[in-house]
């Protein structure tokens, strides 16, 4: 058992979701932490000390999954509203729609070269997108019931989907065809995910049991029953050693995937938790729930390198090659013990029972409201404060209520309306900085989709003006041929006459 020492401790507290958090991940470069929550809204949060957070609103109703790209430069959702967003991380807030399915979605992840998107919906099916053109690319539609989750294998030749009608399927991306089916499931599987190294993919439902598939022997190698109600989520550590899940009981588990058993079952939530994701090195996890927090934690319970963990595990085993598709046996039910006895799940945990957590001062609260004409034009001058402050601070420090007076004497409009909110901001310390995108104001919706006809209109009309050039440049070319036929003919006659002429005279 580890020292307390190592044992998992609460880092962070961030609070600024208005209703329960139901996805969160972190970006590569370990930098921002990105939840996605049933009020609509996704929020993007600066793991820097003091570092301010972003809110971007778009979806029409609750949002269901939330992914970085592996490049970082992106940001996925998935939402109950049928559609599917690619944002920009940034102060900007574009973000760009994604429709094909016709009803809910429920997960979103993109492959890990971050050229493709897998969703997976209520419509009882998994459609993959392209990322680079921005559209659908086809669909796999075996489920017999709601598709709950989709993701894509690490080399991305296989994606693993689960849902409502209690299996699990693994498909070829290649063929497009279902290649394998587990089923041995008391309820519906709601979450599926491949381990790091692609030998193996896990899956938890409502049965609150976890399984460990090995695709190399198509067989069932762990199965814990852990929780009391429940799975929601669960997340692989980078190095394969532990894995990390959420439930609707309110705990964390963390497990040791090497010797098969619960280490520690943490404590921080109240209320049903909802998510749980480590971060891409390993040294972070966090976890979101239904009272509306999102807690970073910090491991400590895998001090070594974990490329060091990696070459030990490379010397002491033979190492085996990624998963081929003609590897795979061919599919049918499995039906597995419910509780092997290779595995051993030890009773006795050490549990970290954590206090309220702190809650971290992020910055003040903007309000802006932008069904007004005047509104609107406060929030694009405070939007347009808020850029040139960024760039000056960094993200790091807090920005000030007073502005500069103009040449004029007279202050802004920004610093007029931010001096009648000093008392309102005041009260509301503890809640991040609110950027509202663009397409959350139907104002700002209409004025886009007029410049984007009024772009279609010019080029129309300057397509229109190169016809017309061109087509008046034949009809000169003609007009100039017709002319030259017709002094051509003018001439020839002139000469038959001529020569008509002489021959009279000689005669």
């Amino acid at each position: 058992m580890a020292s307390v020492l190592e044992d998992p401790t609460l880092e962070r507290h961030f609070q600024g979701h208005k209703g329960p958090v139901s996805c969160v991940d972190f970006s590569p470069n370990h930098k921002q932490l990105a939840s996605a929550s049933a009020d609509k809204s996704l929020m993007i949060w600066r793991l820097a000390p003091k570092g301010r957070s972003l809110r971007f609103v778009g979806h029409q109703d609750a949002l269901t999954g939330v992914q970085f790209s592996p490049a970082g430069n992106l940001v996925a959702t998935s939402s109950k509203d049928r559609t599917v967003r690619l944002w920009t991380p940034h102060m900007n807030g574009k973000s760009t729609v994604l429709k094909a399915h016709l009803a809910a979605v429920r997960s979103v992840a993109f492959s890990y070269d971050g050229h493709k998107l897998v969703t997976a919906s209520d419509d009882k099916s998994v459609k993959v997108w392209s990322v680079h053109r921005q559209c659908f690319d086809f669909s796999l539609s075996q489920h017999t019931n709601w598709v709950r989750c989709a993701r894509f294998s690490p080399d991305g030749r296989l994606i693993a989907s689960c849902g409502d009608d209690r299996s699990v399927r693994l498909w070829d991306t290649f063929n497009r065809r279902c290649i394998n089916c587990f089923t041995d499931y008391g309820g519906s599987t709601t979450f599926v995910e491949f381990n790091p190294s692609g030998t193996c993919i896990a899956s938890a439902g409502e049965d609150s049991s976890l399984k460990i598939w090995d695709l190399r022997t198509n067989k069932l190698i762990q199965h814990y029953q852990v929780h009391s109600t429940g799975i929601s989520s669960f997340s692989f550590h980078p190095s394969n050693n532990y894995m990390i899940s959420s439930s609707t009981d309110g705990t964390v588990k963390v497990l040791d995937l090497l010797e098969g058993r619960l280490i520690y079952t943490l404590h921080g939530h109240k209320g049903a938790v909802m998510t749980v994701s480590f971060s891409r090195s390993g040294e972070l996890f966090a976890s979101g729930g239904t009272d509306r927090q999102v807690l970073l934690w910090r491991t400590n319970f895998d001090r070594r390198s974990y490329q060091d963990v990696l070459q030990q595990h490379t010397r002491r085993s033979t190492p085996d090659p990624p998963p081929h598709i003609l590897d795979i046996h061919p599919r049918g039910p499995h039906l597995h013990e419910p509780r092997p006895t290779s595995i051993q799940i030890t009773p006795t945990v050490a549990d970290t029972q954590s206090a309220d957590p702190h809650i971290i001062e992020l910055g003040h609260a903007v309000h802006s409201t932008t069904t007004e004409a005047c509104s609107q034009h406060y929030f694009n001058g405070l939007v347009g404060q808020n850029v040139a402050s960024a760039q000056r601070e960094g993200w790091t420090g807090d920005e000030s209520v007073n502005r500069p007076r103009s040449s004029s004497g007279k202050r802004t409009l920004t610093d007029r309306a931010g001096k009648q909110r000093e008392e309102e901001e005041e009260s509301a310390k503890t809640r991040p900085v609110e950027v509202l995108s663009g397409h959350s104001s139907s104002l700002d919706s209409i004025l886009q989709h007029i410049v984007q006809q009024l772009d279609v209109l010019t080029q129309t009309v300057s397509v229109l003006e190169e016809r017309l050039t061109v087509t008046e440049d034949k009809l000169k070319e003609c007009l100039v041929h017709q002319g030259q036929i017709i002094r051509d003919v003018q001439a020839s006659g002139e000469g038959r006459r001529t020569g008509s002429e002489g021959t009279d005279s000689s005669s």
